[in-house]
Formats: structure tokens, sequence, C-alpha cells
């Protein structure tokens, strides 16, 4: 059995919505599934996840939370290599381009990513909540 780690940061509880829904694909694909915040996860866990989900949301000029997730985030990249992850977040204005950053910062890593990222603007509507299981089940 897969054992995925999704860890993500929420300031609004729309991409604390989203991580729940990759927890429901994973689980329903058959996976273990553990959700954690960006505060409960860091580098030295990596190892023991088949992969990882990441989820954070757009923030100031589209670009990562600074205070948790950016951090944690930048200590796990030296273990992206090789690592199955997917990426996913909401946000509230431009046009996803903090998503299209974090997806090339990942490849440039050697991550393998396991599907396209999953965005929505705000809370996530029915196509984002199917689009979120979709990632976790592609993750398993």
């Amino acid at each position: 059995m897969s054992k995925i780690a999704i860890v993500y940061w929420s300031g609004t509880g729309n991409t604390e919505a989203m991580a729940a829904r990759v927890v429901e694909g994973v689980k329903e694909k058959g996976g273990e599934a553990v959700m954690l915040t960006a505060a409960e996860f860091d580098a030295s866990m990596m190892d023991s996840f088949d992969a990882v989900a990441f989820g954070c949301p757009s923030m100031g000029s589209e670009q990562l939370e600074e205070s948790e997730f950016e951090p944690m985030f930048s200590s796990c990249e030296p273990k992206l290599k090789d690592k199955k992850i997917a990426l996913f977040g909401s946000y509230g204005w431009g046009d996803g381009e903090w998503m299209r950053n974090w997806e090339e910062t990942c490849l440039a890593d050697g991550a393998i990513l396991a599907c396209n990222p999953v965005i929505c603007n705000d809370a996530p509507d029915d196509d984002a909540i199917a689009d979120c299981k979709a990632l976790g089940a592609a993750l398993v």
C-alpha cells in the first residue's frame, strides 16, 4: 500500500479543503493518506512516504506563503529528486503564475510530477474537488 503525505498551508481554508479532497482520492485508490500542515512536516520525513502532495495558496505577488510553507518546502527540495509529487493550491487573483513557477522549480529539482497541478479560484468548486481527488489517486 502506498503511503502518501498531503502537506499544506491554508490561510482561509480553501487549500485545506483541497487537501481533504486529495486525501479522499488517495484512500479511494487504496492508498494510505497522512494530512499534515506545513508546520508539522519537514525534510526528514520525506523518505517515510512513497509520494507527497504539496498544497499552498498564492500569496502576495503570486508566491508561496513565506513564513511557514516556503521555508519547509525549500528544506525539502534536496529530497525531491526522483520523488513522486503533486502540487495544488487556491488563489484569489492573478493567473496562476505562482503554480507555474513552483512546478518549474520542482522539475528542476528532479521531482516526478504524478499529474498536472490543480489550482482553483477561491473555494474549490465541483470541478476542483474532482481534480483534487484525481490528484490524490495519481499519487497512489
